[in-house]
């Protein structure tokens, strides 16, 4: 007898992309979250730079006349030390000396230095959390091997983007040389007079030329910075979207498996129904609907300030109660406007409003007459 196998299969695993199908679902907070905590972020390099740049050529620019008499200062400081470390006689110069003067040189220069430098960090600082906010992670440095595969590392060298960003920095370097050369030459006839003015005079011209053309390839920057965050940001988002697979396994390992969690509701209302059913028999008084809702109430003078729901449930439910209610002995009313109410606005195990107070004592007086006596 011949046998037929059915095999089931998602065509989802067939799609472009891999398993799971296309990416085209957004990323999800947990994986933003996890991308974060790994050093991935839309961030331009390019940004940081441009804005480290127009601020170390603007303070320049402000604060050239300080710089330059700086500059003055420690020059004519340096020569002052010729004397004392012997460099005026070559009998007594040595390598030692020589390296002990230009150290302190060096120094100075750097502490003339400094106050630009700490104002391109603080820039820099400042785009970089403003790109991407406040993050701390050592993950990007871990070593792994996979980057020690030559394999993968030929693959990035001649990935598209690496092509990308060399055709990129081609651009750049060649705009940047053009900038120069164009502020270079609109100065050419400023050049030709240095031999005619004095050493000041000439470092003030040279000064004012750098710091101009360094202002106009640091706007140019700024623009190819803004333009780079932009393609950051939108290559990041693409690089981060999800297909439904990887969108429906987050939520299984975050949320549980929605099937798992329908069962464990299931089993909790179960529990919760046997446990209200327990309580049906304590109870005075059932109001009906008549078949459709049922709703047991006990009213207990002694304990509670007003009567208290014990059970309530429709169709199967209130047949449930009903049953369980003559089985046990306990009235059962019918009032269909009461039971609705009751149904609609009292939680089991919650007292009644006072604004039922009135039709539920009217109830509860008959089933305690029909008794004999009050409870």
């Amino acid at each position: 007898m011949e046998t037929t196998r059915v095999l089931s299969y998602d065509l989802q695993w067939f799609a472009q992309d891999g398993p799971g199908g296309e990416r085209t679902e957004p990323a999800t907070a947990k994986k933003l979250k996890d991308a974060r905590e790994e050093g991935k972020v839309a961030r331009s390099q390019e940004l940081n730079a441009a804005f480290t740049l127009i601020a170390l050529f603007v303070s320049l620019r402000l604060f050239v006349s300080f710089l330059g008499e700086r500059f003055m200062n420690i020059f004519q400081w340096a020569y002052g030390l010729i004397p004392e470390f012997g460099l005026d006689d070559p009998e007594r110069l040595t390598v030692r000396e020589a390296a002990g003067m230009m150290n302190q040189v060096y120094l100075q220069l750097l502490l003339a230095c400094l106050p630009f430098l700490a104002i391109g960090f603080i820039v820099a600082f400042i785009v970089s959390l403003v790109q991407v906010g406040w993050t701390v992670s050592g993950k990007a440095m871990q070593p792994k091997l996979e980057k020690f595969n030559p394999i993968n590392g030929f693959k990035r060298i001649f990935s598209k983007e690496a092509i990308f960003n060399l055709i990129k920095s081609i651009l750049k370097v060649a705009l940047i040389f053009y900038i120069a050369y164009a502020s270079i030459r609109d100065q050419a006839n400023n050049l030709f007079i240095l031999y005619d003015i004095s050493l000041n005079q000439a470092i003030s011209l040279i000064g004012s030329i750098i710091i101009d053309t360094g202002l106009r390839i640091s706007i140019v920057y700024l623009v190819l910075g803004v333009a780079d965050y932009i393609y950051q940001r939108h290559k990041f988002n693409e690089d981060m979207k999800m297909t439904k697979q990887e969108v429906k396994d987050e939520y299984k390992d975050t949320e549980g498996d929605p099937q798992i969690k329908g069962q464990q509701r299931q089993r909790m209302r179960e529990a919760s129904q046997r446990r209200m059913m327990q309580d049906v028999p304590k109870a005075d008084v059932v109001i009906t609907n008549p078949t459709h809702l049922a709703v047991a109430i006990r009213y207990d003078a002694q304990q509670e300030s007003a009567p208290v729901v014990l059970a309530k449930g429709e169709d199967y439910l209130a047949l449930k109660i009903r049953e369980t209610a003559k089985e046990h002995q306990v009235a059962i009313m019918e009032n269909k406007p009461l039971a609705r109410a009751l149904y609609a606005t009292v939680d089991v195990g919650q007292e009644i409003p006072p604004e039922l107070y009135q039709a539920v004592a009217e109830i509860l007086a008959v089933v305690y007459n029909n008794r004999g006596g009050v409870r």
